[in-house]
């Protein structure tokens, strides 16, 4: 399970009676014999939920003295108060100052079971809604079935269980997120939290004290960092490049140990988290330059994926512009519409250097500011004027040498370009390229030797893939 269980509580036989049933039904346990016991093991790792007396004899502080010191914590840490002389005052006082739920002992164990059960998922409904704040701009799942596709997503399938580091690598805009997501979700810690930060959207100075959490003078933690918030889950580092120097050999010793010390502290803390990187730089490149370790880029490069840009996927663009109208349509109220076969085809040929990120941006522009008749398909017309202008429009000088030209050379030249834009628009499948123009396959491929394009190796990778 991904919940861990502190138990405080001054009578030895009571409290292995409560770990006990815990453990029994799943739950990892530790415990602790006083105020003092309970504070070590907090500061050693925030637990999921807290079960202790009210009154623990011989300590520094009381069950609601000490819940306080945890609320500030993180003041939405679960406590369940158990007490063997309760009162009405007692259980509402404890209630009023944080605890989640009161239990007088004596008490049958399915008691005890189902108020945990409760306040465990309080914690896990709290963890999921922050995750789908962070999941605003993520899509759900990978779309399209263009053949680096579909070979991304069996080696998702074959690596998320493993438990092994990962580190993708791909062009801004590309979905490594997306990976790292789908790793999370179809592995054996899915149940877990998952954690996203960017390294370079933190500032410098204060990325240890986001990842490692922060403690005071006297020990008690007041920050819980990504690291501990991500025990018994997954930690994503988002263009892991730009991590300064200093902090990498800190995330080197804690990908040899799963052991680090919060920022001010003394103390190991030991998590149990799976780490997913990702760059958009060459790390192997940076290591020559001196700007990233090397020994740590051999730590974290134990599983590599690729993120592929959307120019190597052109192919899948009608599929994600249809996803995208329909998802955008839904949470605009904006209303739907087709993409004419002249639009479309503009969007497959466009190199979308921003990627599947450009691609949605363009094409919620694009429902926004469409004119005519919502019924009628959207026309090349419509396109912004990034996508819709032919990338190998002829400048004045090509115009020129085309102007010199025969007409048969002419007629030549245009075959090539236009076959060459149709052939990366679907992705180098011959077949599917000969139906759009209207040739036999046969017929188009002695034009391409002609032409002398050579699509061989494309043809080959697509054919596989569709035998697939």
């Amino acid at each position: 399970m991904s919940f861990e269980i502190l138990v405080v509580e001054d009578e030895e036989d009571i409290r292995s009676l409560i770990a006990g049933i815990l453990s029994d039904d799943g739950y990892p346990v530790r415990e602790a014999n006083g105020s003092a016991q309970a504070l070590e093991e907090f500061q050693s790792r925030k637990p999921s939920l807290v079960i202790m007396d009210v009154w623990l004899k011989g300590s520094n502080m009381d069950g609601i003295e000490l819940m306080d010191v945890f609320k500030k914590t993180d003041p939405d840490i679960p406590v369940i108060i158990i007490s063997g002389h309760g009162t009405v005052e007692t259980a509402v006082s404890a209630i009023r100052k944080g605890a989640y739920d009161y239990i007088v002992k004596p008490f049958p164990s399915e008691k005890l079971l189902i108020t945990a059960k409760r306040a465990l998922e309080a914690v896990q409904l709290r963890r999921e809604n922050a995750d789908l704040k962070g999941r605003s701009v993520v899509e759900e799942r990978l779309i399209g079935r263009s053949s680096v596709i579909c070979q991304l997503r069996q080696k998702i399938d074959r690596i998320a269980p493993t438990n092994s580091r990962v580190l993708i690598s791909g062009p801004s805009g590309a979905g490594k997120e997306l990976i790292a997501r789908l790793l999370h979700d179809k592995s054996d810690r899915s149940s877990g939290p998952f954690r996203a930060v960017n390294a370079a959207s933190m500032v410098p100075e204060r990325v240890e004290e986001e990842l490692f959490g922060v403690e005071d003078e006297t020990g008690v933690t007041y920050k819980t960092g990504l690291l501990e918030r991500a025990h018994f889950g997954t930690l994503y580092l988002d263009e892991v490049a730009d991590m300064p120097l200093e902090t990498q050999s800190k995330l080197l010793r804690l990908l040899v140990n799963q052991r680090f010390q919060r920022v001010g502290g003394q103390n190991d803390v030991q998590v149990d988290v799976r780490i997913i990187t990702s760059t958009s730089r060459d790390l192997e490149k940076e290591t020559q330059l001196g700007r990233f370790r090397e020994d740590l880029y051999h730590r974290l490069n134990v599983m590599p994926l690729e993120a592929p840009p959307l120019m190597d996927r052109r192919e899948d663009i009608p599929e994600l512009v249809t996803y995208f109208i329909n998802k955008l349509t839904a949470s605009t109220g904006l209303p739907a519409r087709e993409i004419g076969d002249d639009a479309m085809a503009a969007l497959q040929a466009h190199d979308w250097p921003g990627n599947v990120r450009q691609l949605k941006n363009n094409v919620e522009r694009l429902l926004i500011l469409a004119g005519g008749d919502p019924s009628q398909p959207i026309t090349l017309e419509s396109l912004p004027e990034e996508v819709s202008v032919v990338k190998n429009t002829p400048n004045a000088q090509e115009s020129d040498r085309i102007v010199s030209l025969s007409l048969r050379d002419a007629r030549e030249h245009f075959e090539r370009e236009y076959l060459q834009v149709q052939i990366e628009r679907f992705g180098g499948n011959i077949s599917r390229t000969a139906a759009f123009v209207g040739m036999e396959r046969s017929a188009l491929h002695r034009k391409l030797k002609s032409l002398g394009i050579n699509s061989s190796a494309k043809n080959a990778e697509a054919t596989k893939s569709s035998s697939e």
